[in-house]
């Protein structure tokens, strides 16, 4: 296995982005694994290597494996998806994880309540079985199922939040405020975390509910499964 860091590479000296995803390909790796800050690169780097290029995340447009290990959290925890209410809440307009997330769970038939203040709701959520909300207490109303977001404030303009204060007296999930979802709804998060923010850490830490560090287990399995699959699907 080779680590590539971009900040490490000739690409801090000079090397055009091209000739170093030429080098690499020139490697012949059998997988190159690719997170990027530039919208849609992995399909970009992909027309020219030789290999399955698995996407670890590009821009704020998808994050697959994040959606899968997810997906299989609440598989585990709920079973068949098609009959659960799944609310994704926070700051839906940078998240590549809620896009991915949003993408499987629409096709699988669930329920879906994509809950934001209005200044992070994409203009059409454009998901089949979604709904848009800016209340959370309304949003998280019956779910099976609530997934907590981060702000992505590496990806914003200045001064759309105002204070991580105010937005967790909003939009932060409490365990009042998860008396509106089902009694027995679980709690995910893709991670990192900003306890007082979008999450309290009596919710985070909760023993029954929270399902935060089984996403992060479930994160080994899934991507094993996801390079033995297109190795096996490589060969020859």
């Amino acid at each position: 296995m080779i680590h590539w860091d971009s900040a490490s590479s000739s690409l801090s000296k000079g090397e055009s982005f091209e000739d170093t995803i030429e080098t690499l390909a020139a490697l012949a790796p059998d997988i190159l694994i690719m997170r990027h800050s530039e919208y849609n690169a992995p399909r970009s780097v992909a027309r020219f290597m030789g290999c399955p290029v698995i996407n670890g995340g590009d821009s704020y447009r998808a994050h697959p494996t994040q959606a899968l290990l997810d997906l299989l959290t609440i598989q585990q925890a709920k079973g068949d998806v098609s009959k659960l209410k799944i609310a994704i809440c926070g700051d839906i307009a940078h998240s590549r994880v809620a896009r991915s997330n949003a993408t499987l769970l629409d096709k699988l038939g669930a329920e879906l309540h994509m809950v934001a203040p209005e200044y992070l709701m994409p203009q059409d959520v454009g998901y089949k079985n979604a709904t848009a909300f800016t209340s959370l207490n309304e949003g998280i109303k019956g779910c099976d199922v609530v997934m907590m977001l981060r702000l992505q404030k590496e990806r914003m303009s200045q001064g759309l939040i105002t204070s991580d204060q105010s937005y967790f007296k909003e939009f932060g999930l409490t365990h009042a405020r998860l008396k509106h979802a089902k009694p027995d709804a679980i709690i995910m998060h893709p991670g990192p975390m900003n306890r007082g923010v979008e999450i309290d850490d009596a919710v985070a830490d909760d023993p029954v509910r929270s399902m935060i560090r089984r996403q992060v287990a479930n994160g080994v399995p899934t991507r094993m499964a996801v390079l033995d699959w297109l190795l096996e699907q490589n060969k020859g």
